[in-house]
């Protein structure tokens, strides 16, 4: 049967309603649908289900980016175990958080966030080995979560196939803390792990922050130039002031070298797109205003290597908002990672 573009998606089809195998598919998106040290909101362990039923909604001619479908784009289907492992993880992480985080003298919470890290690592061990996989047969990979801590796995198997390589982080929160609330894996971590735990990486560039700790600044300010940040505020009182949004996104994308990975955590976003999000924060970017920056990156001669979209989380009445909009964003930068060859 000849695939229609502009037919509705069938019951029961792949991610866009596309009817590509992994085999046939450019493009590999590789699910983590994974939870553990979420210390605010939850439901991101549901996020790739919620942007797959989403995505059967969303055209598949793209103003900006043209046809991303034609490449062939095929979701895999996570292990059993991951989801496994992410619910027994995140009963053991409950009492830990509900606490503050690991007390001195309490060994069974020492224990529990113990357990937790080797579930953690499980998980990030088994993101790098897929993506590293995919990245040897020649495919393009992005990764949906699932929290934050996920993309940790999948940046090493960039990184470690392109030493050298940039990464663009687009989120509220630096996650440059170490070991929060006792968790060395925590989502609130992953951005130091990356820094200490890859020196592949050469640059690390984050944008829309505003909330974050001094203990973070410090340690990007400390970085000697390897992390830069852009605080949300500093970046609306630019607009506000008739800065327009070309200008600062060359100023973002000064320090990139030419590859680069997205780390997209959704939370970036002014939260009335992303409503239910882990950890929700005032001010952000607008979507044209994220998707602009995507396509910049494209647009003055770098190319997008690879990505995570991570923090998706539904609505707990079952809302699809989120998901709508986690949909369309995966599918602008698969499109920007596909216009950069």
């Amino acid at each position: 049967m000849t695939f229609d573009p502009a037919a509705a998606a069938p019951p029961g089809s792949g991610i866009f309603g596309l009817p590509h195998s992994e085999a046939e598919a450019r493009v590999v998106l590789v699910p983590v649908p994974f939870e553990a040290t979420t210390s605010y909101g939850g439901g991101t362990a549901r996020g790739p289900e919620a942007i797959l039923a989403a995505s059967r909604q969303v055209d598949l001619y793209d103003v900006e980016t043209g046809r991303p479908y034609q490449a062939g784009i095929h979701l895999i289907a996570p292990p059993d175990e991951i989801a496994r492992i992410g619910r027994e993880a995140r009963a053991l992480a409950a009492p830990v958080i509900a606490a503050g985080g690991v007390i001195p003298g309490r060994a069974d919470l020492e224990r529990a966030a113990a357990e937790v890290d080797r579930a953690c690592e499980r998980v990030n061990a088994w993101v790098e080995e897929r993506v590293a996989g995919l990245l040897e047969r020649g495919k393009r990979v992005g990764v949906v979560g699932g929290d934050h801590s996920v993309a940790l796995g999948a940046i090493a198997a960039q990184a470690r196939r392109r030493p050298g390589l940039g990464l663009l982080h687009l989120d509220a929160h630096a996650d440059l803390r170490p070991a929060f609330e006792g968790f060395t894996y925590s989502h609130a971590s992953v951005l130091r792990n990356v820094a200490e735990r890859l020196p592949e990486i050469s640059r690390i560039v984050q944008v829309g922050l505003r909330d974050l700790s001094e203990e973070e600044a410090d340690y990007a300010e400390a970085s000697g130039g390897r992390i830069v940040q852009h605080a949300d505020p500093a970046l609306a009182r630019a607009r506000l002031e008739g800065s327009p949004w070309t200008a600062q996104v060359r100023r973002i994308l000064d320090p990139l070298p030419r590859d680069v990975y997205v780390t997209f955590d959704v939370d970036g976003l002014d939260p009335t797109l992303c409503p239910h999000t882990g950890t929700p924060v005032p001010g952000g970017l607008s979507f044209h205003e994220a998707t602009y920056l995507l396509g910049a990156v494209v647009g003055s001669g770098r190319r997008i290597v690879g990505f995570d979209l991570v923090e998706v989380a539904p609505g707990p009445d079952g809302g699809e908002w989120d998901g709508n909009v986690g949909a369309r964003l995966l599918y602008k930068l698969i499109g920007w990672m596909l216009k950069a060859g």
